[in-house]
């Protein structure tokens, strides 16, 4: 019984085998940059993860990239914009203004907006009270009379 309950756990923890990205630095500060820029960039092939998040090949060649553009002395600023060349706004998490990405930055402010301007007009309006004839009236006041009787 207990080799097949170490046969199960030898088969199921596989995935504590893969292999971990470890790149060395020279120095703290650009290990440092390093987390920072695969923390912001967003895995091309995964829906939701970033680079330091994501298993994917192409993940693993990002930061393989990285490594080697910070090493080469290139900034933050380059590195982002070489990665936002080569893959567009969907690897950054702040997409950059633009025409493509304007609905995304200002579209939260217009719904606010929108939404302010109708709370405001329907806070100011008054409910209309409708007028009744004095024919309509003497109408109620004998349906009231035969309702009671």
């Amino acid at each position: 019984m207990v080799r097949v309950l170490m046969a199960i756990m030898l088969v199921t923890s596989v995935n504590c085998f893969a292999a971990i990205d470890a790149y060395p630095f020279p120095d703290e500060q650009l290990q440092q940059r390093y987390n920072g820029l695969i923390d912001e960039l967003r895995c091309p092939q995964c829906l939701n993860t970033n680079l330091a998040g994501s298993d994917a090949m192409i993940a693993q060649d990002l930061r393989r990239e990285v490594h080697r553009m910070l090493l080469d002395g290139d900034t933050d600023d380059e590195i982002l914009s070489f990665m936002y060349e080569r893959y567009g706004d969907f690897i950054l998490y702040r997409p950059r203004l633009g025409g493509g990405t304007l609905v995304l930055w200002l579209g939260p402010l217009l719904l606010l907006m929108l939404a302010a301007i109708a709370w405001f007009r329907l806070a100011r309006a008054k409910p209309k009270v409708l007028e009744i004839s004095s024919d309509e009236q003497a109408r109620l006041d004998k349906l009231f009379v035969e309702g009671d009787s």
